[in-house]
């Protein structure tokens, strides 16, 4: 199906992601769309903020965790200059609604999206709707998290499609990981990190995307592995995977 455009000028992005393959891989999907072109792109919180006072960017995609100015400690700020979109793999309860309450007007985890899915939350923010993946709708839900609209703002919506038949095990993973942590009993760390070794960090990048140390990513390995009765990574992917993919029932 052909790509629909919006009329109109181009909305213009700013990425921020410390993660340059991350960075990359969004700008090549952003700007294959006519109407998207990535105006800049920031490794951390400090440099989107001076990147969007420069660039004057239509929407922002930050990540929560980053070296030096975070994207929860840069939020505030971003959020006067251009809607905040959250792109991340933080889902821990207490950031979403730190997010929220910092003025984000969407929050999309990784691997509970589909490319079109993100192409069209980002469009959806032109005219001021919010989007949310359903693990970010439940948390503000759950939490009675209000959020306070922009004078653009006016609907809540999620952009998760229902049928789950065509997803990569990895994107169904994410989505049933609260379903894994019940069954292998991993503590919400053990969880962040055993996706991000499932999306193939090795222990230095797991341990910067997290602010902890490489020995406590060691520790917290050794824990999974154990209770996940694995003794490698790639047997301790298959089992997380394997039993998110398994545990789904259409």
């Amino acid at each position: 199906m052909p790509d629909q455009a919006l009329p109109g000028p181009p909305l213009r992005v700013l990425v921020a992601d410390d993660n340059p393959v991350v960075r990359a891989g969004l700008a090549a999907l952003l700007t294959a769309h006519p109407d998207i072109h990535v105006a800049a792109q920031a490794s951390n919180g400090a440099e989107a903020i001076a990147a969007a006072t420069c660039h004057a960017p239509d929407v922002i995609l930050l990540d929560v965790r980053m070296p030096g100015t975070d994207g929860l400690t840069a939020l505030p700020r971003l959020a006067r200059l251009a809607p905040v979109m959250m792109l991340t793999y933080s889902r821990e309860p207490e950031v979403v609604a730190e997010a929220l309450r910092r003025g984000a007007v969407g929050y999309l985890v990784h691997g509970e999206f589909t490319a079109d899915e993100l192409i069209t939350a980002v469009r959806s923010l032109r005219d001021g709707t919010a989007t949310f993946t359903s693990s970010a709708v439940d948390v503000s839900d759950s939490l009675g998290v209000s959020y306070e609209p922009n004078q653009n703002s006016s609907q809540l919506q999620s952009v998760v499609a229902q049928s789950w038949k065509a997803r990569p095990a990895y994107a169904t993973g994410l989505h049933r990981r609260g379903h894994n942590r019940l069954d292998h009993d991993l503590s919400s760390r053990e969880v962040e990190v055993m996706d991000l070794i499932a999306a193939g960090m090795s222990n230095q990048q797991i341990a910067a995307t997290c602010f902890i140390s490489e020995k406590t990513v060691k520790n917290h390995i050794n824990r999974i592995f154990a209770k996940l009765h694995s003794s490698s990574r790639s047997e301790a992917i298959a089992c997380w995977l394997g039993t998110a993919h398994g545990g789904w029932n259409e």
